[in-house]
């Protein structure tokens, strides 16, 4: 058995597309244009728009200027050529008994080949304000007999995003397949059901699968959307716990902790009392330098709070156990700021400050000693 069987044995839904009834390799390769390569990516292609196609207008009944879903016969059709045959218009005609509605495409002559006069055609689009009734470039879809009908009518039907060679009939038809075969064995990664989900009164994940893609209403797509994002968040936030136990248990630091050699004269010589938070940090900063595994710690405060006092205080730790540090800034202004800084404070320690920029050559300030000596 192959690994990849292996893993859809444990997981259907990291079984191919290709795989699936109806698709094959061809239809697997226009799937990946799509991100689609597996069950559960079939299952998260998310429609862009629905259609309410539960109330299908007249034509006679169409208003010019809104947005309307109608179906009828395709009566008549043809390509009209213009400008040396170098521009055209396709044109269909559609009756449904109560009036008739022009369909036009402009320089897509090969859309006569996808339909047939006795075709019945559902049409979504804006009535122009001219006569004859007219839409251009509407969306249609042709209506076949039989069960599927449920899938693609008289329901909110789900608009998808495509590719070419792909239509919305086979997509929609493929992800009700897949809804009906899979739907039973998707378990929700939260067990139990956290606060979240019942707080938010949010539905389970294999509801809002189905009511993503075949609401009954659609009040039912926004909290299926956030159960779904909420699942996203909590499975990208397992990946990045998991990638630090790894590192936790790969990793070892060199320690750091520091005698106090250097950040007594220090903070003696800065003028200030660092403040109670400041020194709370310095002191959970250095239990994690101290510690077996490298720190891994954001410092995050307002503008003036006091970082940068702090972040030298954990460079004299480092210092003081024998290893050379390095401060980062993201600009050149911000790294000649902090190289006057550090300057003016290590200066009387006796620690020699350099400064390295891509448009600068390294800049030196000489220990105090060198200074002495010289």
């Amino acid at each position: 058995m192959s690994q990849q069987a292996q893993v859809a044995k444990k997981n259907p839904l990291f079984e191919l597309v290709g795989l699936l009834p109806g698709v094959g390799p061809h239809r697997a390769a226009l799937l990946e244009r799509l991100g689609i390569r597996t069950v559960g990516d079939l299952l998260e292609h998310r429609p862009s728009r629905y259609e309410d196609r539960r109330h299908v207008r007249k034509i006679r009944d169409l208003i010019p200027g809104e947005k309307a879903l109608t179906r009828g016969t395709l009566a008549t059709m043809g390509v009209k050529w213009f400008a040396q045959h170098t521009k055209s218009i396709f044109e269909l005609v559609l009756d449904d008994g109560t009036a008739r509605l022009y369909c036009r495409w402009w320089n897509q002559p090969f859309l006569e080949k996808q339909f047939a006069v006795g075709d019945e055609l559902v049409v979504y689009g804006k009535l122009g304000g001219g006569k004859p009734r007219a839409m251009d470039n509407p969306e249609t879809e042709i209506i076949e007999p039989g069960e599927e009908s449920s899938i693609h009518f008289n329901r909110i039907t789900p608009i998808y995003p495509l590719t070419e060679g792909v239509s919305q009939r086979w997509l929609r038809r493929l992800i009700w397949g897949a809804l009906e075969k899979f739907l039973s064995q998707i378990v929700d990664p939260w067990q139990p059901r956290s606060a979240a989900h019942r707080e938010a009164q949010l539905p389970s994940r294999s509801a809002a699968l189905r009511s993503l893609h075949f609401p009954e209403a659609l009040e039912e797509v926004d909290p299926a959307k956030r159960r779904l994002a909420l699942d996203e968040i909590y499975e990208r936030q397992k990946a990045v716990i998991e990638r630090r136990r790894n590192f936790e248990a790969r990793a070892r630091a060199l320690p750091c902790g520091g005698n106090n050699s250097l950040i007594k004269p220090f903070l003696r010589g800065l003028g200030f009392r660092l403040t109670p938070s400041q020194e709370q940090v310095l002191r959970e900063m250095r239990s994690d330098l101290r510690a077996k595994h490298p720190m891994r710690r954001l410092l995050q405060g307002d503008v003036g709070s006091g970082k940068t006092v702090v972040s030298a205080c954990c460079a004299l730790m480092t210092l003081e156990s024998g290893f050379d540090v390095a401060l980062m800034a993201p600009t050149e202004i911000l790294a000649e700021q902090h190289f006057n800084l550090f300057q003016k404070w290590f200066y009387p320690l006796g620690i020699s400050v350099e400064q390295r920029t891509g448009a600068n050559k390294t800049e030196k300030l000489p220990s105090e000693k060198a200074c002495r000596d010289a």
